[in-house]
């Protein structure tokens, strides 16, 4: 695994997978176990895909640009890489639209953590997403954490609800079309 010296992202970290719910079935907005957890967005969803394919749609810039905001393609499989992201503004979320990325960690085919931060120093947006594979049968159950909300601040709140749509209804959506597509 790649890691920058203690950043907090060796295995047994907290982001272990698991939220109880049946091969083959994603977890839909009632089934996430931590509901309760205002700091943290947890999604698991199965693909029908080995680890390997859906690694590749993880860290291959040509396709993180089919499934993510664009400036994923600036994405590098480098722990530090920096790159940039943008999307809509969200003024009730206090988002600016611009996303500052870092890679934190990685063990290929396994996991991938990430910092975001948005790039308006205003925002104390500063959350990690860490993507955790693991083999099921012959697909790939992938984990996603997003982790640093601030349960105290009501347009950190708004961002986490939104974002928590976006996962769900948009974002592994498009990630499972680019795996279908994908020869």
């Amino acid at each position: 695994m790649s890691t920058e010296p203690g950043n907090g992202t060796e295995p047994g970290n907290g982001t272990e997978p698991g939220n109880g719910t049946e091969p083959g079935h994603d977890a839909g907005p009632g089934s996430d176990k931590g509901a309760d957890d205002l700091t943290t967005i947890r999604v698991d969803q199965f693909f029908p895909h080995p680890p390997a394919k859906v690694w590749r749609a993880l860290t291959d810039p040509g396709l993180l640009t089919q499934w993510q905001m664009p400036g994923a393609e600036d994405f590098r499989l480098e722990v530090g890489h920096r790159y940039r992201m943008t999307s809509v503004p969200r003024p009730n979320a206090r988002f600016s639209g611009v996303v500052e990325v870092r890679v934190l960690a990685y063990d290929i085919e396994r996991m991938l953590s990430v910092r975001w931060a948005d790039a308006d120093p205003a925002n104390p947006a500063d959350w990690t997403i860490t993507w955790t594979l693991e083999q099921e049968g012959r697909g790939t159950r992938l984990f996603l954490v997003h982790e640093g909300f601030d349960p105290d601040d009501p347009a950190q709140l708004m961002a986490r609800k939104i974002m928590d749509g976006g996962w769900r209804g948009h974002v592994l959506p498009a990630l499972g079309q680019t795996l279908e597509q994908l020869r």
